[in-house]
């Protein structure tokens, strides 16, 4: 069953839709940029759908400022009261135990920075953003895996031969690659950070192809982070959304998994060693 809820954020009030399921652990989603928690092209809304469908209670909001919900909006970066807000109004309708946040873009950027202080037990990243482009152009490692697969195509020298490309536009990408890497921004250097912080309650998952999940892995290189590549060059999984909702609960599967497990052996009986 779907319904709507109201909850608290300091003054204003926000709006959520619980879809319910049986289980005790349950996947808030946090929707990224301006969104409203539909998601693009009801993508949230349908995947929330098909988990609950599987059991697990799936709790979306609208952050102040946003969609339904009245406030200010501050961006992601202002958004930790909303989350924490949300975290525990999910808690408190469905007795959920366990609650992992599930985020896209700077949504993940901020689940990332203020999932733990919500109270989330883990967190699914996705293509996490981490700073704006000093240019109109895409990163640049997004740039160079766009002309490696250009170099593999023998279409793409066809149209070279022709003049059918932007010259002055290849010249910048060229350019952009050559060029130092610069240092990580305010906004890079302390979400890696948290990132490692989570561990392995992080899950991160990237779009292959895309040029945030691309920028991401640039950045997290020497890191360690364990991460899912999904093929698809979609931002929003468009076309990869089945593949999508097997990570998720893959991961809702495995938190459930390891709760009965400890469980298990904390009722164990001590063994006699005499």
């Amino acid at each position: 069953m779907r319904r709507l809820i109201s909850f608290a954020c300091e003054g204003a009030t926000l709006v959520g839709t619980l879809d319910e399921g049986t289980r005790d652990t349950g996947l808030l989603i946090v929707s990224g940029g301006n969104e409203p928690r539909m998601g693009a092209h009801r993508g949230q809304a349908l995947m929330a759908a098909h988990i609950a469908g599987r059991g697990f209670p799936v709790f979306r909001f609208d952050r102040r400022g946003v969609g339904d919900s009245e406030g200010t909006n501050g961006g992601w970066e202002s958004s930790a009261p909303d989350i924490a807000a949300a975290t525990a109004a999910f808690a408190q309708t469905t007795g959920v135990a366990h609650i992992l946040g599930f985020g896209n873009c700077d949504a993940a950027s901020a689940l990332a920075m203020f999932g733990a202080a919500a109270g989330l037990d883990g967190v699914l990243l996705s293509n996490p953003w981490l700073a704006d482009e000093p240019d109109a152009l895409p990163p640049a490692a997004a740039i160079r895996r766009h002309y490696m697969r250009k170099l593999a195509s023998p279409a793409e020298w066809l149209r070279l031969a022709r003049g059918a490309v932007d010259l002055g536009r290849l010249r910048q990408g060229l350019s952009k690659i050559a060029a130092p890497p610069a240092p990580l921004d305010r906004t890079a250097a302390p979400l890696l950070d948290a990132v490692g912080r989570w561990g392995e309650a992080a899950t991160i998952i990237v779009a292959r192809g895309d040029a945030t999940g691309v920028a991401f892995r640039a950045a997290a290189r020497g890191h360690g982070f364990a991460m899912q590549a999904l093929a698809t060059d979609s931002h929003s999984y468009a076309d990869a959304m089945d593949a999508l909702e097997q990570a998720i609960l893959a991961r809702l599967a495995a938190t459930v998994s390891d709760q009965s497990g400890a469980l298990h052996d904390d009722k164990a009986e001590p063994q006699n060693s005499a």
